[in-house]
């Protein structure tokens, strides 16, 4: 759950059948112990209807909610943590940083330091293509260490330089004008 709505649309179905529960937070809901195999099938069905998923897996719910501190840090956040991103990630999910890498390695077939750096060049790819910002600024707004570290990582991931995609972003805008 990401909303409030995700949280009203949760409150909903629990109610709907007949769940009983104690809390409801953003991405996690305790229910009671006398909850059928039958109600959890049915209200994760339920929640599919709206876009949603009932994790039952602690690791899995774990590894869902780092995602989204990522996405989060990365794509919502005004700027970035100034802190390295380990320190806030972990603080954030009140675990220990490694603990969390080894799970997410083991849940996911990545490095969660691999997960960031895609997110990141993500981020570059929409700051090239609809911000007014140059290369230089957008190393710093995404604390890089420098504009040749953006690059080396821009081409790694994508095996274009971030000039050339900007360049094919031009080519395609004159050709549909």
């Amino acid at each position: 759950m990401v909303s409030i709505r995700c949280k009203m649309i949760v409150k909903q179905q629990l109610e709907k059948f007949g769940i009983e529960y104690t809390t409801i937070d953003l991405g996690e809901v305790q229910v009671d112990d006398a909850t059928t195999t039958l109600q959890k099938i049915d209200f994760g069905k339920s929640l599919l209807y709206y876009g949603l998923e009932l994790l039952e897996d602690k690791n899995a719910a774990l590894i869902d909610k780092v995602k989204k501190v990522v996405v989060e840090m990365i794509h919502f956040a005004d700027e970035l943590p100034k802190q390295s991103k380990s320190a806030y990630i972990s603080e954030k999910m009140n675990c220990n940083y490694q603990k969390l890498a080894l799970l997410f390695m083991e849940a996911t077939g990545i490095s969660l330091e691999r997960y960031i750096i895609r997110h990141k060049i993500e981020k570059v790819k929409e700051l090239i293509l609809y911000d007014d910002l140059n290369l230089t600024d957008i190393a710093f707004k995404l604390n890089y260490s420098s504009v040749a570290h953006l690059c080396t990582q821009f081409k790694r991931e994508t095996g274009v330089t971030p000039q050339f995609f900007k360049s094919m972003k031009i080519k395609k805008d004159n050709i549909t004008e």
